[in-house]
Order: C-alpha cells, then structure tokens, then sequence
C-alpha cells in the first residue's frame, strides 16, 4: 500500500511520512523541490516531482498510490490547489484520503483560511473519494515565529489579549493522520484535534521563562502594530491581513474548548505546549 503525502516537507506532512515510514508503509513524497526534499525527509520515502496548480503532475505522482494525505499552506488560491489534488485522487480510484483542514473550517467564514478550508470539505464529500478530515487546532510549532524576538528581547509580542488557545503539536497531528490512514473505520468523519489544555501567551511566557532559564514578558500588541511588524518581517499583505481576523477569533474563544480525539485514536495523551518549548526551548535563547 503507497501513500502519496502532499506537503511532504511541510510542519505536518513531515511527521505524517516519519510516521507511516515508522509502520513499514511505502510513502511517496511530493514535493516542488528536491534539495528540501533531501534535507528535511527520510530517504526511505520516495521523492516524486509534482506541483498542485500542474494536475498532470498530480495525475502522474498519484500512479499505483491508494491513500494520501492532503495538506497544503494558505494561500489565496488553496481552494484550487486543492480540489485538483481531489479531483485527480477521484479519478485514480484512490481508496482513501485524509485531508488536513482547520478547527474553524466553514464556508462564509470572516477569515479566508477557514472559508477556503470550508468550502474544500464540501468538494471533497460531493467528489465520492472516501475520506477523513482532520480540523487541529493551532500548532504549538506556530510559536516558532517568534522566537527570535524572544530571544534577542525576552518578551513575547502578540494581539492575544487574554485568549485561551488548545495549541496542539504537528506531531500528535501527524500521529493521528497515520491512524486514520492505516486503520479502518474512520470514513466519512470530522476529528477537532486539541492538545490537552488550552493556554494563555501569559502561561507561555511562563512556561518559556521556565525552559529558557531567564524571565519571559507576554506583552500584548494591538492588531495593527502587529500587520506591521509582520509585513515588515517579510510576511505578504493577504496573510498578515488574515492572521490579525485569526487573532480577533482567538480572543473571542474560537479555539478554547479541548478534544480528547488524539487520546482516543492513538493511546496517548497529546503533547503540553511546554513539552515543545523543552524540545525547542534552544531557539528562543539567545
């Protein structure tokens, strides 16, 4: 059984390969760029060549493949990017695939990400492909972003306000895409994936405080310092712009209630937000 992995070497679809890889399954990799490729994944995964606005390459890379894994970043056009891949998967007679969407997922949606992941849902159940979504919450990995100003200021800067987040590792994602893969009786259901409790940035200023061995300071940014500091980091217009509606939800709750999904599905608690700031805890030092 191949399983063709979209977004091979992304935050998700790393771990996703590393884990059916880890099961003994035949992976095959797409990916726009080899040297990437080559660094980041395992060479026991199979490289193969492809980009989701070219459906010729879909079509090639999905040859003798019966599962994939589907997860792509946001971008204007990841409606697109993605009913080609679920076009291409139903006429390959792909026997299942898993999608990775977004806890708030829903057509009509104020932010773009989850309008789009929205409305991808719908394409995928009217396409006839048996599948599974899977809606996490935000990544812990999402903290990364600021670790540089962490370590060069000791303070976290954010618009969160007080908002409670159920952040949850890309590993325990992936852990539960490997299940819902390999094992039966998932098709045709929606799993909300939440690590174990939610946190404030006040608590992960702490928990940093704690890993990093000095003080930590939270402080809160307006929304529009934050589109700056954004934009001048080199992030574009449209994502800055969504991020900042993404934190208006946080603030009002939008991803504060937990799941108990990847204990169910995979036997074991999910990752603490701590946990990932003591396995990344070197890139917030200074």
């Amino acid at each position: 059984m191949t399983t063709l992995v979209i977004g091979a070497t992304g935050t998700v679809g790393s771990h996703v390969v590393d884990e059916l890889l880890g099961r003994g399954l035949a992976v095959r990799a797409f990916v726009r760029d080899r040297a990437r490729a080559a660094a980041v994944l395992d060479r026991r995964a199979e490289p193969v060549d492809g980009d989701v606005t070219d459906p010729a390459s879909i079509r090639a890379a999905l040859d003798g493949v019966e599962r994939v894994l589907l997860c792509t970043p946001n971008h204007p056009q990841q409606v697109e990017h993605e009913t080609n891949v679920i076009d291409a998967a139903a006429r390959a007679g792909v026997r299942r695939l898993v999608k990775i969407g977004a806890c708030g997922a829903q057509i009509g949606s104020p932010l773009a990400f989850w309008d789009a992941h929205g409305r991808i849902e719908a394409h995928l159940r009217r396409s006839g492909v048996p599948a599974v979504v899977l809606r996490p919450s935000s990544y812990t990995s999402n903290l990364l972003a600021a670790a540089d100003a962490v370590a060069r200021t000791g303070t976290l800067f954010a618009p969160a306000g007080g908002a409670k987040v159920t952040l949850i590792d890309p590993r325990d994602v992936a852990a539960v895409a490997a299940v819902v893969l390999t094992e039966g009786g998932h098709e045709g259901r929606t799993y909300t994936l939440t690590g174990p409790e939610a946190v404030t940035h006040h608590q992960v200023a702490q928990e940093l405080s704690a890993v990093t061995g000095r003080e930590v300071e939270y402080v809160d940014v307006p929304d529009e310092a934050a589109r700056a500091e954004m934009v001048r980091a080199g992030v574009p217009d449209w994502t800055a712009d969504q991020l900042v509606i993404l934190w208006g939800e946080l603030r009002r709750g939008a991803m504060a209630t937990t799941t108990d999904v990847v204990r169910v599905l995979t036997g074991r608690e999910p990752r603490t937000t701590l946990r990932f700031l003591r396995d990344h805890a070197a890139a917030f030092r200074p």
